[in-house]
């Protein structure tokens, strides 16, 4: 027997209108924010954040800090009433799969008041430490099993094969699966979608690239722009 319908959200710049990691060293430090971007193609980029994190520890930040910057992060109104509008209308499970971690996600969305809305969140994992540290580790440890995606997913995480997890988690089915996604990440869970499945593709970014030159998708593509046209699509849900 199939249930209703699983959303599943990308979180930088498909839930929320910001990519949280690069986000906090621009509010809070940014000369560490570019040695990021003058060493993201040496260094794995969870491993870089988790190096910036601690870099910023050093200098003084607080988690008061981390935190104040998170609740100010950019979050479109219309996203939060599309997500709680349908929640409402229609029963429908939502499920967060993302590259950010555990910490930033969990404290945006408890500042919307949308933290008891996903059944699951699979992230990279995060934890404050006794002195105020934010110490993150990729979810795919370097020192284990490392994952087999041939699409191109980031070591840390393959998220075709996480979405396939989650369902299996949830094996009565659902009837239909909605992917809100923007980043080239997001093209291998996308290729498991099926007929009737649907992806909501953000103009302009990586899924958009790789849709357009790579294809092979069986389910509908849906464009936006803007967090006003989700919440259209998800009230045609």
């Amino acid at each position: 027997m199939l249930s209703s319908q699983l959303v599943v959200f990308d979180f930088d710049w498909s839930l929320v209108d910001q990519d949280s990691d690069r986000w906090i060293f621009e509010v809070l430090a940014p000369h560490l924010r570019r040695k990021m971007k003058t060493l993201k193609e040496s260094i794995q980029w969870t491993d870089l954040v988790a190096q910036s994190l601690r870099e910023l520890h050093a200098e003084g930040k607080s988690r008061n800090d981390i935190e104040t910057a998170l609740r100010i992060l950019p979050f479109h109104p219309a996203m939060i009433r599309g997500i709680t509008n349908l929640k409402a209308r229609r029963k429908t499970m939502f499920f967060c799969l993302s590259n950010a971690n555990s910490i930033f996600i969990n404290t945006i969305l408890e500042s919307k008041g949308l933290s008891d809305f996903f059944e699951e969140i699979v992230t990279n994992p995060a934890e404050w430490d006794g002195q105020g540290l934010l110490k993150l580790r990729r979810r795919v440890d370097p020192g284990g099993p490392q994952h087999e995606c041939k699409v191109g997913c980031s070591p840390n995480m393959c998220k075709g094969d996480e979405l396939n997890a989650f369902l299996n988690r949830h094996s009565l089915g659902f009837e239909r699966v909605v992917y809100v996604g923007d980043g080239s990440n997001d093209f291998c869970p996308v290729l498991r979608l099926r007929k009737q499945d649907m992806v909501f593709c953000r103009n302009f970014r990586g899924l958009a690239k790789r849709i357009e030159t790579e294809g092979g998708l069986q389910c509908e593509v849906k464009t936006w722009s803007g967090a006003w046209e989700v919440e259209e699509l998800l009230d045609q849900l």
